[in-house]
């Protein structure tokens, strides 16, 4: 069953490069690899069913070809180093041909000929092996060091639980599990290659962690199934390589899939999609094009509107007629509240990195209603504190907090023409998330209506006349960007309260 393993994963992953990798040299010198890698485990295991000399000549075959491969695959992962040139290559090349043509001769049939196979194949590999090792050790610290460095770990860990086959031939009752490990590391290289995001050791450990946990997940299925409808279940062993089989197939079968449907049906693009990740493609599509968007739409407006009120400004020094300077004085306050929708709008479409520091969150509401009790809407408000003093710090953007505030505080105050009282609150008694605290910013206002409140946090709602819609969609996004949770209660005539959710570090 590891034969069968190896030579499945080896044939998806050559494949899979072919028809989807970014066809350099890199990936197709792996791929090449990969395919003599099949061609061999496939004599291999239909030698055991067929006793034809063709099989084992197809199995020498590959062995031999998978030792002039490997080096020209590490060659290219190297960056061609000097040290392994094309004419080292085309060496080893010539003694692999040279091994071909004995094929043709008595020899085939002497029974030390495939272990002197396997003789210049281990020394080829090892050989390839000290030539990388050399190259990293050159490196400067880096990604590329690192990411060829968990290589070079891994290798040794392979060929050491490889060599507990050797128990299974000493009589021992070992279940031969090379073919598994061996899949495992073409896997691995797979992720060196073609995914260089992956630089860092826990970016590979939780690919694995998820890989193991499905493997088990599909084995434990099958017996609890096969249990039910089945009197012969195969050995634990024969299931969990199938089910590893399965499990890192799925991702370069979907790949190959997708490349045929785009072919033959190119409107079927997010057919492999899944509808648990549909709405979030959307939204992060919806994001990207508005976060591409925003930069130029807000260029084209600022530049013609900066014109209109710098030619508004010049007319009304030079107007006579008070009429004439009160419609210029309106031309200019509207540049001047489209500019601020403009730069609202940045803010919301833009991505931003919060510059995360431990802060008390009192300490910066008390700065956000300084600014409030000094704009004159603030008049005929009673501003109410209600902040526990022993709360633990919270990792936040200060600048980006206070804005938060501001703006729903802003809301609150529109929401009470007539005075009222705005109530900040602070506490860690939240017992559906321990570990966190809560603010809350409540006021007397006129409340927000059942059907209103689906909107409130969607950019460009407002039930204002002049708003732009964008306050609370802002405050959500930076909320989020913190991890935590922005919700809302009212009543229509009785008021409305925001609750933020924050956790604490640790």
């Amino acid at each position: 069953m590891d034969v069968f393993t190896l030579a499945a994963t080896s044939f998806i992953i050559a494949l899979s490069l072919i028809l989807t990798g970014k066809k350099d040299q890199l990936h197709m010198s792996f791929a090449g690899l990969c395919a003599a890698i099949f061609i061999m485990q496939s004599a291999v295991f239909l030698s055991s069913y067929f006793t034809a000399d063709l099989w084992k000549a197809i199995e020498y075959l590959a062995m031999l070809s998978v030792a002039p491969l490997g080096l020209r695959f590490i060659r290219h992962l190297t960056g061609r180093i000097t040290i392994i040139s094309r004419g080292l290559v085309l060496f080893f090349t010539f003694i692999s041909l040279l091994g071909v043509f004995l094929l043709f001769t008595k020899l085939f049939h002497w029974p030390y000929f495939k272990l002197i196979i396997l003789l210049y194949l281990f020394v080829v590999l090892v050989l390839g092996y000290v030539f990388l090792l050399r190259h990293t050790n050159k490196l400067p610290p880096g990604t590329e060091k690192r990411r060829l460095g968990y290589l070079l770990f891994a290798c040794p860990i392979v060929a050491i639980i490889s060599s507990a086959d050797l128990l299974g031939y000493a009589g021992f009752a070992f279940p031969p599990i090379t073919g598994l490990v061996l899949a495992a590391l073409l896997y691995l290289i797979l992720l060196v290659i073609a995914y260089p995001q992956l630089n860092e050791l826990h970016d590979f450990l939780a690919r694995a962690l998820v890989i193991f946990i499905s493997t088990v997940t599909a084995t434990l299925i099958f017996y609890f199934v096969a249990l039910f409808f089945s009197d012969n279940i195969p050995s634990f062993t024969s299931v969990l390589m199938a089910s590893f089989l399965i499990v890192i197939s799925i991702t370069p079968l979907k790949m190959i899939l997708k490349k045929g449907f785009s072919h033959f049906y190119p409107e079927s693009r997010d057919v492999f999609t899944s509808l648990y990740e549909f709405d979030e493609k959307l939204e992060s599509e919806k994001a990207l094009m508005l976060a591409e968007m925003a930069p130029v739409l807000a260029h084209e407006i600022r530049n013609p509107l900066g014109s209109i009120k710098g030619a508004a400004q010049y007319l009304k020094s030079e107007a006579a007629a008070e009429e004439h300077k009160n419609l210029l004085t309106v031309i200019i306050e509207e540049a001047n509240r489209l500019n601020a929708v403009v730069h609202q709008f940045l803010d919301y479409a833009r991505p931003y990195q919060p510059k995360l520091k431990a802060q008390n969150i009192n300490v910066v509401i008390q700065k956000a209603i300084s600014i409030i009790a000094a704009n004159q809407l603030a008049e005929n408000i009673e501003i109410v504190r209600e902040l526990n003093h022993n709360l633990p710090e919270v990792e936040i953007d200060e600048q980006q907090f206070i804005q938060v505030i501001l703006n729903i505080a802003l809301n609150a105050i529109e929401a009470m023409p007539q005075g009222g009282t705005l109530t900040f609150r602070t506490s860690d008694t939240d017992p559906d998330a321990p570990g966190s605290i809560s603010i809350s910013i409540q006021d007397t206002g006129s409340g927000i209506g059942r059907e209103e409140m689906k909107n409130i946090f969607k950019p460009f709602f407002s039930t204002k006349k002049r708003g732009a819609g964008l306050g609370l969609a802002i405050c959500q996004k930076i909320v989020k960007e913190h991890g935590g949770i922005i919700r809302v209660k009212s009543l229509p005539e009785e008021g409305t309260v925001l609750f933020i959710r924050l956790n604490t570090p640790g």
